[in-house]
């Protein structure tokens, strides 16, 4: 007969002891773990808050995606704006909405050129609508691509990121730090630790604006008033730049075969979308500072952008030629300030009626 004060018993189809032992009840210890690890989150959401920032949604590749796949689902015909941060930052929804009694889809990535993206609108037969095309000179006949996983993720989301976005946007609305610049690594990096000697790092993008739910994005204020930010996004803008003539020889003769190469995609895609009836509008967007001189350099207008209109035979709106396009506060050379992209964008909208208006009374020609 087993003992009543053994720690074991046997099976009865085993010789090997079996234990038993109660799970521990939650003590105090977890509690007071638990209410740490609120008071640390609380405490970190409260200095976050002190830099001025607030809660926004993520620019994220599923925001992106879900975005993209709205014109699968009824939103086809209606305009879409593409292109890399200038249209991101400039292109107010809201304001476009009130003027054009329909709101339309922002699928800009910052930067990456729009190509790919346009390629996909003009195979997708669920598209029939307009699309603004930013002109990012260097971006744009470049073809690079920064953001290319979230074009990916529209046609590979896998089950498990749909649902991870899904719980991310429960967050996002009120949690300031929930932001890649205020992530803790982020952060660490940013430190003023000594370097070795010979070792240089790049700096890294720091937070510039704010995103709505449908991707609606404003410029954050603190590069309004905050002189030291400010500049310290224009210094990271023009970091390693040299003109193309001092580049390596073989640097320059890729940058020219880009060149033609981006706008033969441009092009082809262009084709594509006015066959079934769509419009396809190219901007170039304002810029100035650093990115008066880069971007004609690296792609001058003559050999990029008029060669794209005249082959293409699409309208294109270039803000050197139109006043709507002119005097307005870039406080980093290259993205307007929030308010000035509310009076942008209604301008803006003006000039682009006014010129699908004349191509019509010509019959569609260039």
């Amino acid at each position: 007969m087993p003992s009543s004060t053994s720690s074991s018993d046997f099976s009865r189809y085993s010789k090997e002891p079996v234990f038993e032992r109660p799970l521990p009840a939650l003590g105090n210890a977890a509690w007071l773990a638990l209410l740490v690890a609120l008071l640390l989150l609380a405490g970190w959401e409260a200095w976050v808050r002190s830099q001025g920032v607030t809660p926004s949604y993520r620019n994220s590749d599923g925001l992106w995606a879900e975005q993209r796949r709205r014109i699968n689902h009824g939103a086809g015909d209606g305009w879409v704006f593409t292109g890399s941060s200038r249209v991101l930052f400039n292109m107010q929804l809201p304001v476009w909405e009130r003027l054009d009694k329909r709101r339309p889809l922002q699928l800009a990535l910052e930067g990456t050129a729009p190509l790919t993206v346009l390629e996909g609108l003009a195979d997708d037969d669920d598209f029939t609508g307009k699309v603004l095309v930013g002109v990012a000179p260097g971006l744009f006949f470049s073809g690079y691509e920064y953001r290319r996983p979230a074009i990916d993720r529209y046609g590979q989301e896998s089950p498990s990121q749909w649902f991870g976005q899904r719980v991310s946007l429960l967050l996002e609305p009120w949690l300031a730090f929930y932001n890649f610049d205020y992530a803790l690594p982020a952060i660490l990096r940013r430190q003023p630790l000594p370097e070795r000697d010979g070792v240089e790092f790049d700096l890294e993008v720091r937070k510039l604006a704010n995103m709505e739910r449908d991707r609606n994005n404003r410029m954050w204020d603190r590069l309004e008033y905050d002189e030291a930010y400010r500049e310290l996004a224009r210094k990271i803008w023009a970091m390693n730049w040299k003109p193309l003539a001092e580049r390596p020889e073989k640097v320059q003769q890729r940058k020219l075969e880009s060149r033609a190469k981006q706008i033969d995609r441009a092009v082809t895609a262009t084709g594509k979308l006015q066959a079934k009836g769509a419009e396809v509008i190219f901007v170039q967007m304002p810029y100035e500072g650093h990115y008066a001189v880069a971007e004609p350099d690296i792609a001058p207008r003559e050999l990029t952008w008029d060669v794209l209109l005249e082959r293409s035979g699409a309208p294109g709106l270039h803000f050197m030629d139109h006043e709507e396009m002119q005097g307005y506060w870039l406080p980093e050379w290259s993205h307007m300030a929030a308010g000035e992209a509310d009076r942008f964008t209604e301008a803006f909208y003006g000039l682009v009626q006014r010129e699908l208006a004349a191509r019509e009374a010509a019959g569609g020609n260039p």
